[in-house]
């Protein structure tokens, strides 16, 4: 393994308009009585405490500001890659990406709102043939 010499080659957080851009809209309407300030920021806060890496190495999902919660799987353990898009979301190039290991019966990774999951699906597969 060569922890020191893992490259990162992607790394986001998801997105708040283009993962629901109708709920965007209402928020920011809302804003109009305060009360969709205090809706806007606690999404923010959501969507830029959660950040989605592939490496050479692995995935991982780390989730959190103020507590902090991290799962990664190893390429060479990934068993299957999911990849879900909404209309919505295919129109605005997101989608929900789900990772999952052989030593796990669900997904130990699921994030919504990535941008470009189709690029995030390839650098996983890729990277995971690559290590049998």
């Amino acid at each position: 393994m060569k922890i020191l010499n893992e490259e990162i080659y992607y790394e986001q957080h998801p997105s708040m308009f283009r993962n629901r851009p109708v709920e965007f809209v209402v928020t920011c309407l809302l804003c109009v009585f305060l009360v969709g300030f205090v809706i806007f920021f606690l999404w923010w806060v959501q969507c830029k405490g959660t950040t989605l890496t592939v490496s050479s190495e692995r995935t991982r999902l780390r989730r959190g500001i103020l507590s902090k919660s991290i799962t990664e799987v190893w390429h060479q353990d990934v068993r299957n890659v999911q990849l879900k898009q909404t209309l919505f979301q295919r129109i605005f190039g997101t989608g929900t990406i789900g990772v999952s290991s052989a030593g796990q019966s669900g997904m130990e990774i699921c994030v919504a709102g990535i941008p470009d999951p189709e690029t995030v699906k390839s650098l996983i597969d890729s990277h995971r043939l690559r290590g049998r």
